[in-house]
């Protein structure tokens, strides 16, 4: 068996794929879980920690953009890779806006679905080594706090809900306020050159900051959009 790389969680109904993948990801360095519905899934997250989550879209019961999102709404952060038959882009982006990470489409080879989640922990695993350094750090940018030992955003004393995906997004964006960044430069530095994600993703995740920051959705106090260049923090925030 290679190294060990991590804990994975695998939710689809279909047995024949729970176990593909459990035996092929196993051989490259990682213990999987398989969960066959929802309600185990809820047991099994409630006793065990895990790296990455990996949710069938299309399920009987509940399915996987409703488990995403119930997740999220509960304050779970477990990044979410989402397997999903459909190929239309408004699926892709309904996920996203749900709280998903990633997604995948079936049928898949399965050295990308490797190289997906070796490039989600690889992920985590510079910006966790980032918060180490930065344990007691807090930086603030209008009436927000960005905790970073604790990955939490707040609005005075009030803690508001946000999910790593945003967060990481969030941090960059604080980190360079007042420089625009592309969309394709913000992936680079929120998801690693290995995600292969959509630079639609990036929007997706700016709108929902937004509703978490502005009163006005649509609106720009904050996260301004420097049109031809990307997005950028605001270098002066007016009340």
């Amino acid at each position: 068996m290679s190294d060990y790389k991590g804990k994975l969680l695998v939710l689809d109904d279909e047995v024949e794929l729970r176990a593909l993948l459990s035996n092929y990801l196993g051989s490259r360095g990682y213990l999987v879980r398989q969960a066959e519905n929802a309600r185990h899934l809820d047991t099994l997250l409630a006793r065990e920690s895990f790296d990455v989550l990996i949710l069938d879209l299309m399920m009987p019961g509940e399915d996987g953009l409703s488990i995403c999102k119930r997740l999220r709404l509960a304050g779970e952060t477990i990044p979410i890779l989402m397997l999903t038959a459909r190929r239309e882009t408004i699926d892709r982006i309904v996920g996203l806006e749900m709280g998903a990470d990633d997604y995948l489409g079936k049928p898949f080879e399965p050295r990308e679905l490797l190289a997906r989640l070796d490039a989600m922990l690889r992920r985590q695993s510079i910006l966790g080594a980032h918060h180490k350094q930065h344990a007691e750090a807090c930086e603030g940018f209008g009436d927000y706090r960005l905790d970073y030992s604790g990955r939490r955003l707040f609005h005075g004393d009030r803690e508001l809900p946000i999910h790593s995906a945003e967060f990481d997004l969030l941090q960059v964006l604080v980190a360079n306020r007042g420089r625009p960044l592309s969309r394709e430069r913000l992936l680079d530095l929120t998801r690693g050159r290995g995600a292969n994600l959509t630079e639609r993703s990036v929007d997706v995740q700016i709108l929902r900051i937004r509703r978490l920051l502005e009163d006005d959705p649509s609106g720009s106090k904050y996260i301004v959009t420097v049109r031809g260049k990307g997005y950028m923090l605001a270098d002066e925030i007016k009340p």
